[in-house]
């Protein structure tokens, strides 16, 4: 081997590109070694870009949920404001008649809101009973309706679209009192 042949291996950065010492193994490896590290710090920065997205989508996410309902409560602070000065006419006024309109008023404003940001009322009274939508708190003998049939509201439901917010608190009808059931409950006398 001649000197200059030494000074070139011994020297990286002076080693061409490997074409010319192709048959030699320590050129093939250090080819091989260069290229894996390549594939490394390449592998490394797509991992460090895709924790970076991440890490800006949930923050994104987290922003969005925090401030999803101020559309919300622009509408409803209106109401608010009604219902504020429906309590100072209390004092105000010895006029019921027109603080129960004013409370009405409210009342539908309140729920026009409600259907603007499609949160509606969940039609129970005389339908018949669905457990998707009504939570039963009691059951009596009704004969007008037959069994199952919603006679009372207790608590209004909503849904929001097709998702329950609240289920209606209902009172069902048993049907018609059976006839034993009336010879029991009615005192007898002798």
């Amino acid at each position: 081997m001649t000197e200059e042949h030494i000074d070139l291996v011994s020297d990286p950065e002076t080693v061409p590109d490997g074409n010319q010492y192709e048959n030699e193994p320590l050129s093939e490896l250090e080819q091989l070694r260069i290229d894996l590290d390549e594939a490394k710090n390449r592998s490394l920065r797509a991992l460090a870009d895709l924790e970076n997205f991440r890490a800006r989508t949930n923050r994104q996410a987290a922003e969005e949920r925090k401030y999803a309902n101020i559309d919300l409560l622009r509408e409803l602070l209106p109401v608010w404001d009604n219902i504020g000065r429906t309590l100072e006419a209390v004092d105000k006024t010895q006029h019921l008649e027109s603080l129960i309109e004013g409370v009405r008023l409210v009342h539908q404003q309140f729920l026009d809101v409600l259907i603007r940001f499609h949160c509606e009322k969940i039609e129970a009274k005389y339908q018949m009973f669905d457990p998707n939508f009504h939570a039963s708190v009691a059951q009596i003998p009704n004969e007008e309706h037959p069994a199952n049939t919603v006679i009372e509201e207790i608590q209004t439901g909503f849904r929001l679209f097709e998702r329950v917010v609240r289920p209606s608190q209902v009172v069902l009808s048993a049907g018609k009192p059976s006839s034993t059931e009336n010879s029991n409950s009615t005192p007898q006398t002798e």
